[in-house]
């Protein structure tokens, strides 16, 4: 199973999940959300909305592929980018960090290790941007039939799961932080499984090649 990882541009934009990939929840202000809604083609906004970042700032999204297939994502930008950060009761993000709005991964793929990836590869892209942190939004409560976010915002046990800590408590949306350097420092998940399997001995160890013996000159009659 090959599995890769994107980086968001209007090309790979059509690769979201539709409904995803016509929701501008994150990327437009809650009045002018609704507007761009009622008007018909969100989608629009949205692709709007990551043509200016790109422009602008950089990446701001990773796609990750399994055998060929869009499998999950993830899509990050500074706070000032994101009108919608402005909407928690637990806001603001921080000045040193950018925002996480929303991470999925197709149920298919759910389980894999997939949506550490994908914050792995946020956390390598905004290293090399000098940022020290990523925050962001989670939903205590997701799939209440309540939910105000309509599913936009992804559970709060998912970042925990990955190396976020709760930096701001809320019953229902906290925010929570990972440290870049932190998420550095993980393994990848062949070496986890490579340790796990064959003990203390390095991946890099296992995975060279053996050299063959040199020949030895016969010795019979």
């Amino acid at each position: 199973m090959s599995r890769r990882l994107v980086s968001l541009t209007l090309d790979t934009l059509e690769d979201l999940p539709r409904p995803c990939r016509q929701c501008v929840y994150w990327e437009l202000d809650p009045v002018s959300a609704d507007r761009a809604c009622a008007a018909g083609d969100p989608g629009l906004e949205k692709e709007a909305w990551v043509s200016q970042t790109l422009l602008e700032w950089g990446s701001c999204g990773k796609l990750a592929y399994v055998d060929g297939m869009p499998a999950g994502f993830v899509m990050y930008a500074p706070p000032a980018y994101v009108p919608r950060s402005m909407a928690f009761p637990t806001s603001p993000v921080s000045a040193d960090a950018a925002l996480l709005m929303t991470a999925n991964v197709v149920a298919a793929f759910a389980g894999g290790g997939l949506g550490r990836m994908l914050v792995q590869g946020v956390a390598r892209d905004l290293t090399k941007r000098g940022i020290k942190a990523i925050e962001a939004f989670g939903d205590a409560k997701f799939g209440d039939a309540d939910d105000p976010a309509g599913g936009c915002v992804a559970p709060a046990d998912f970042f925990l799961s990955v190396g976020f800590k709760t930096v701001r408590p809320h019953p229902r949306f906290p925010r929570l932080r990972l440290e870049l350097r932190t998420a550095l420092s993980w393994k990848s998940d062949v070496e986890y499984a490579l340790e796990k399997l064959l003990g203390s001995m390095s991946p890099e160890t296992l995975l060279r090649p053996v050299r063959p013996a040199p020949a030895t000159r016969s010795t019979g009659n």
